[in-house]
């Protein structure tokens, strides 16, 4: 199937918002929903995967009266990082709670722990009624490093392999990815998703510098769509009362920099801060958008066709 659909879930960072001056551009944390080549990546977990988790369960009761005839969820999560904003979805996410589920999640988790306990820990267990090995669903989770790659086959399920070398077939998807160590506490990993020479590049929580982040620049290259991280306009990062320098987000102008320095073809500001109202973000908007038809604002339901 060669598709290459992007649906934004969650747009916000730090914590969701509920407020009808929010509306516009919407209030639930990080999502990103990617349909290519007939797999279901999902990037992040925050609280807009609870949509997505709906709609596949709406899709799967309607494929059959009978529970056993039902076509079952397989879905791949990518995790960025394990703050909590990117995480408040996964055990609210309905398709978890069925056994005919498979879902694989990959990420990098803390050194100490790694991603499953990690998410044993900080998700499930005490924060809520179930742990993660009561979870009703198939579920593998792998952590994963630099120096290698995903491999989603057509209608085999994801598979590391190591990066170099790695040769993959006309209809492959393959996810590449690095950490960077600029966000706190235990860095963020950044994604890139590559079918039939077609990519989206993904880099929440990611901080750059003035002047651009030459290593990130050339992970970027040349990618159809770059999801950036803008969480604060200038001022508020450069505030002398309350700067925002090394809390790990970028402003608007350094994602518009790396844009330029990876000739990106299309731009998305994306992980906006919770304080900032649809009022804010429409003069945002007005500012870096209006005269820049490949500049877009992130809001829940925005779609793209990479292919």
């Amino acid at each position: 199937m060669s598709e290459f659909k992007v649906k934004f879930r969650g747009v916000r960072g730090s914590f969701p918002v509920a407020n009808k001056n929010f509306l516009k551009y919407g209030g639930n944390t990080s999502c990103v929903e990617v349909n290519v080549g007939g797999h279901l990546i999902i990037l992040d977990a925050g609280t807009g995967i609870v949509g997505v988790g709906d709609e596949l369960m709406a899709n799967y009761i309607a494929s059959s009266v009978k529970p056993e005839d039902r076509k079952p969820i397989f879905a791949t999560i990518l995790i960025s990082h394990i703050h909590q904003d990117h995480l408040l979805g996964l055990t609210f996410f309905k398709p978890l709670h069925i056994n005919s589920t498979r879902l694989m999640i990959f990420g990098s988790g803390s050194v100490e722990n790694g991603l499953s306990k990690d998410l044993s820990e900080l998700v499930f267990g005490k924060t809520f009624p179930l742990d993660l090995g009561d979870i009703a669903c198939g579920i593998d989770i792998r952590n994963i490093s630099d120096e290698q790659a995903i491999l989603m086959k057509p209608d085999e399920k994801p598979v590391i392999v190591k990066l170099d070398g790695l040769k993959p077939g006309e209809d492959d998807v393959v996810v590449t990815f690095y950490k960077s160590y600029v966000h706190p506490q235990d860095g963020v990993m950044i994604y890139k998703i590559t079918y039939k020479n077609k990519s989206l590049v993904y880099a929440t929580d990611k901080e750059c510098y003035f002047g651009g982040d030459k290593k990130f620049s050339r992970f970027a290259k040349n990618c159809d769509l770059l999801i950036h991280d803008a969480q604060y306009t200038t001022e508020d990062y450069l505030s002398p009362y309350s700067p925002k320098q090394g809390y790990g987000h970028s402003t608007y102008d350094m994602a518009v920099e790396v844009m330029k320095q990876a000739k990106a073809k299309n731009l998305v500001f994306f992980h906006y801060d919770p304080g900032y109202d649809d009022t804010q973000l429409n003069r945002i908007k007005e500012h870096y958008v209006s005269d820049n038809k490949n500049i877009f604002m992130a809001y829940e339901g925005l779609e793209f066709d990479i292919i």
